[in-house]
């Protein structure tokens, strides 16, 4: 710090200013970003799919097309589970007992499948857009 003069025979020690760096910035934006995100995916529409030791329930989920939703993912069984879908590009990995989600972008009508690949070849489910 370097001192600045007000009167003679006086000296008053500056104050340092704390200017954020580009760091900082960057880590408030990504925070504010994160924020945003989890506030958005709380008022989605949205949709349970529980996993228990290779059944899902329910096996389909009929969604509206065009609009983006959650689905939250319940691992209600005692083994791992992955929920994969290649066809909605989502994977999530979860330990027994884990509750999860994954956010779904906008679909077209169509079928689209899941599964968990930790117990295949049985289950298998599909998101339906109507």
């Amino acid at each position: 710090m370097r001192a600045e003069s007000t009167a003679p025979g006086h000296r008053r020690m500056k104050t340092p200013t704390l200017a954020p760096t580009g760091l900082q910035a960057a880590l408030c934006g990504l925070a504010l970003l994160v924020f945003a995100a989890v506030a958005q995916a709380g008022s989605l529409p949205a949709y349970d799919l529980d996993l228990h030791n290779g059944e899902l329930k329910p096996d389909e989920l009929h969604v509206e097309a065009g609009e983006r939703f959650k689905i939250n993912l319940h691992n209600t069984g005692n083994t791992p589970v992955e929920f994969e879908s290649r066809s909605l590009r989502k994977e999530k990995v979860m330990g027994p007992g884990v509750d999860s989600f994954v956010v779904i972008h906008p679909l077209k009508p169509g079928e689209y499948d899941f599964f968990d690949e930790f117990h295949l070849p049985d289950a298998r489910g599909l998101v339906i857009a109507e």
